[in-house]
């Protein structure tokens, strides 16, 4: 497993604080307002700040023509399917379950990987697998009779999950040879039209001016989401491998869970305390140093 630098370090620290408090944002956002719009509404405005990012550091903005069918269909996989789901889901669902069930994503990951790209985990990497697999499933264990009702969300929610591992996957091997911030800044602008012509076609008659709690919230995902953690999980998932990159993101769930606790008031358990372990260990298993393997070889003496 690949070691973080320190500027993959310095991105991942924030990346997970700011995704991992949202989850509860999310929710009061789209509280009595509708979730297409609110998302539309977020990445319309999070678009002029990653551009002016580009100005700023001077990254060019053109994508070859013969690379806009990959590009479009990185989109799909990372942002389209998503974003629809996903907010579809934290409208129904209480927040820090579905930050859980959106990130089963490394689950997803590892098992794509095996079987569509003959990616061979290591027995560290197995082990976080599984440690974030028995996280996931404690993180849910008091949510499996409020489902019961509820199964279209979850099954959402799981979808989201693996789309979004395919497209992890994917671009981790993309032949795209443009600047990751190119990418994330077409990727959100397509994404702002995919979701704007979801909510005019479903939403429509729901538009109205949002709220102050739901403006506060379309803020904060306008400028921390979309203006930064996004092009930063592109930037981590192009540069690490797989299970590395989503693995070291596993405590945004169990930040989804507490901060949901406490400022929306969902209930906290045992297995919720056990879960955050687990999730530790998991991240340990692919970002912690391996050692080096072998010794070197002892100086012969000359005869």
């Amino acid at each position: 497993m690949q070691a973080l630098t320190r500027l993959q370090l310095a991105l991942l620290v924030p990346l997970t604080l700011v995704w991992g408090l949202n989850w509860p944002v999310m929710k009061l956002g789209v509280t009595g307002y509708p979730p297409l719009t609110f998302r539309a509404i977020s990445i319309w405005l999070g678009v002029p700040l990653l551009g002016l990012a580009l100005v700023a550091m001077k990254v060019p903005f053109r994508v070859p023509r013969r690379n806009w069918p990959e590009l479009l269909w990185l989109a799909a996989t990372n942002m389209f399917v998503w974003h629809a789901c996903i907010i579809l889901a934290v409208k129904a669902l209480s927040s820090g379950r579905s930050a859980i069930l959106g990130y089963s994503m490394p689950i997803f990951s590892a098992v794509i990987g095996a079987l569509l790209f003959s990616t061979v985990l290591s027995r560290r990497g197995w082990l976080g697998v599984s440690a974030a697999g028995v996280g996931v499933g404690l993180l849910l264990w008091h949510e499996f009779t409020d489902m019961a009702g509820r199964p279209g969300y979850v099954a959402l929610a799981l979808f989201a999950a693996c789309t979004w591992a395919l497209g992890t996957q994917l671009l981790r091997r993309t032949a795209i040879e443009v600047p990751t911030l190119a990418i994330s800044f077409w990727m959100t602008t397509l994404a702002a039209v995919v979701m704007s012509v979801l909510a005019l076609v479903f939403e429509r008659p729901q538009w109205r001016m949002p709220g102050t709690a739901t403006w506060g919230a379309i803020a904060y995902n306008a400028v921390l989401i979309f203006g930064f953690a996004h092009a930063a999980w592109f930037y981590l998932a192009r540069g690490l491998p797989p299970v590395a990159s989503t693995l070291s993101v596993m405590l945004i769930p169990v930040l989804g869970v507490f901060s949901g606790a406490l400022w929306l008031g969902e209930k906290v358990h045992w297995q919720d305390g056990a879960a955050v372990l687990l999730m530790v260990v998991a991240i340990g298993s692919v970002l912690w140093p391996t050692r080096p393997t072998g010794r070197p070889p002892t100086p012969r003496m000359p005869p």
